[in-house]
């Protein structure tokens, strides 16, 4: 029979080799860490940043909701740089140098809300690059991120086809567009966000703000626009509930601003601080409000100098025809004063032109007749 203190010991060993099975955490990928990379599955973070890497980490933790992977040196990405990270809701890849974004590059990140792709060197950007499983996405920055203006346009096809109807806000800003293609918001529906500050954007124009019916934010601020000509207005009057920033432009106060004024003077509800608006030309006006500069343009004689000018110049075309006129008529007097000397000297001319011509016909024959040029040469000597 076993002694009582053996019962004991193995009832306590075993009581122990128990809890220690159920107190071990599980052995599973989903929790494992990549090299280069931070994580906490309490906060559902990853931070992979600054560590050279070359490509995007292999097995990511499948708890992360929030993803950071910047400041390294990722050019390319691909259809399979993401997968089975289902619960990813917030993606940063800034300042990474990537050129390339393949077609359904996010595709395995279905629960994906916010893309932060700024500071980047974008080049070439496929279509459907965006494209996001049950159009997730939410935010899209793409501050910094076009290499040139040529970029543009692989941006424009991606947001027209890769289905971002859920999309509510667009940055664009810092990136020195010149222009936007026609039409390159027209498939974003939703958006109630557009950044366009920081630009070198010279006009509005070719139907640019098209299917933005719903826009509630447009920031223009430090662009290159000198003025806002009727069809621009259009393309605002277009956006009835947006606010509208145009602050730090270069605008001209000349009389051609004055469209432009008289539509602040009546949005002033939906365009931010218009009373800050201020010229940058002419000199005379630099820095001084935009409204108050124009709004004196009575007063200073532009529409009574521009009537005035519109007057002269069908005075000058009048008077211009009547000199022309009687300068028409002297000259047809003089011809016929003259009549009987000018049909004279035209009978002179074609008596000298005649012997001319006889002289020329005379001199052929008797090159081209080798006999007449014996008996012209005997008769020479």
């Amino acid at each position: 029979m076993p002694d009582s203190s053996d019962s004991g010991f193995l009832c306590c060993a075993l009581l122990l080799l128990l809890l220690g099975s159920v107190s071990a955490p599980p052995s599973s990928s989903s929790s494992s860490c990549p090299p280069g990379c931070e994580c906490s599955e309490a906060a559902h973070t990853v931070k992979c940043v600054a560590k050279d890497l070359r490509g995007v980490p292999v097995g990511l933790p499948g708890y992360t909701r929030n993803l950071f992977i910047t400041g390294n040196h990722i050019e390319r990405i691909g259809p399979d740089s993401f997968k089975g990270l289902h619960n990813v809701t917030n993606l940063s890849l800034s300042n990474n140098n990537i050129s390339e974004v393949d077609s359904h590059a996010f595709s395995g990140l279905p629960s994906l809300r916010s893309l932060d792709l700024s500071s980047n060197r974008l080049a070439a950007v496929h279509p459907e690059a965006f494209a996001v499983a049950d159009q997730s996405l939410r935010q899209l920055n793409l501050s910094r991120a076009l290499s040139n203006q040529s970029a543009m346009s692989d941006v424009a096809a991606a947001l027209r086809r890769s289905a971002l109807t859920s999309l509510r806000g667009l940055d664009l800003s810092h990136n020195g567009l010149i222009y936007l293609p026609p039409r390159i918001f027209s498939q974003l529906g939703g958006l109630r966000r557009l950044l366009l500050a920081n630009n070198s954007l010279v006009a509005v124009r070719n139907a640019t703000l098209a299917g933005l019916g719903a826009l509630r934010e447009l920031d223009l601020r430090l662009n290159s626009l000198k003025n806002v000509p009727e069809e621009g207005l259009r393309e605002l009057d277009s956006l009835p509930e947006a606010e509208i920033l145009l602050g730090e432009n270069p605008f001209t106060c000349v009389c051609g601003l004055e469209p432009f004024a008289r539509w602040l003077n009546r949005s002033r509800g939906r365009v931010r601080d218009p009373e800050g608006l201020v010229c940058a030309f002419p000199a005379a006006l630099r820095n001084a409000s935009l409204l108050s500069a124009v709004g004196a343009a009575g007063s200073l004689g532009c529409r009574q100098v521009g009537a005035g000018a519109h007057l002269a110049l069908q005075t000058s075309y009048v008077f211009l025809g009547l000199v022309l006129g009687l300068v028409g008529l002297v000259f047809l007097f003089v011809l016929y004063l003259n009549r009987r000397g000018i049909k004279k000297r035209v009978y002179d001319m074609r008596d000298a032109c005649r012997e001319v011509w006889d002289g020329y016909r005379y001199r052929f024959e008797i090159d081209s007749d080798p006999r007449l040029s014996q008996v012209s040469s005997g008769a020479d000597a």
